[in-house]
């Protein structure tokens, strides 16, 4: 029971907002440490579970990689991009990035694009830079609004394009647990199947709403303009 005292530190270290990389590496040493490893099995059951699981990992590359292009001037290049586009409206621009994501993770590429890659430094400057060309400075307000319809447009795309693919995690889940608890013979293929209909439903209703947003930021930016004129005549 000693052991479970790694738990506690956890538990502890989150109570007290401490750095959790921090608190999860002191727990993993308390608890080989009390369970009678010596520090240097610690040591290499850390290097073990690194080297088994280096792709969850793999962002303390990227992460650095895309803030040096981030310095130098990727976001400004991907609204100069998005602004010879004429007819590239911000909503427009996400279904198409939408059905980008959709198509990408339905055939295995889930990790090409994404938040961390993908939709910061790329997306949310481009959709933000289509609705900049239309309607010029925007607020806070609006700004947000067009983040975070960025993000749910590679959510959605990622969540009901992965389970087309018949490889993914998810379906070998679910056809392991079926045929082992039911004793039937379900096909990944089967599944992934099936789950084209909810893709294909899945990107028309949300990329419909993707295309509503033109209306909303029209409608929310020129309320806007009012607001700001009426406060200018307020203040002469």
């Amino acid at each position: 029971m000693i052991v479970l005292l790694g738990v506690l530190v956890v538990v502890l270290g989150f109570a007290t907002k401490r750095n959790p990389l921090l608190v999860v590496g002191v727990a993993g040493i308390a608890t080989g440490l009390l369970g009678g490893l010596s520090p240097g099995k610690v040591l290499a059951a850390f290097g073990e579970g690194f080297a088994g699981s280096r792709a969850v990992t793999i962002f303390a590359i990227t992460l650095p990689v895309i803030g040096l292009l981030e310095r130098y001037g990727l976001q400004e290049q991907a609204r100069n991009l998005i602004a010879r586009f004429g007819r590239l409206t911000t909503g427009r621009f996400l279904a198409l990035y939408l059905g980008l994501r959709q198509i990408g993770a339905a055939v295995g590429l889930t990790n090409v694009f994404g938040h961390a890659q993908t939709v910061r430094p790329l997306a949310v400057p481009m959709a933000e830079g289509a609705a900049e060309r239309k309607y010029g400075a925007l607020p806070d307000r609006t700004r947000e609004k067009v983040r975070s319809f960025s993000a749910s447009a590679d959510n959605i795309g990622l969540f009901f394009g992965e389970d087309v693919f018949l490889a993914v995690g998810s379906i070998l889940l679910i056809t392991g647990f079926v045929n082992t608890t039911y004793g039937t013979h379900l096909e990944p293929l089967h599944l992934a199947l099936w789950a084209i209909p909810t893709a294909v439903c899945a990107f028309v209703v949300h990329g419909w709403r993707l295309l509503r947003l033109d209306r909303q930021l029209e409608r929310d930016l020129l309320t806007a303009h009012v607001q700001t004129g009426a406060a200018v005549e307020a203040a002469q």
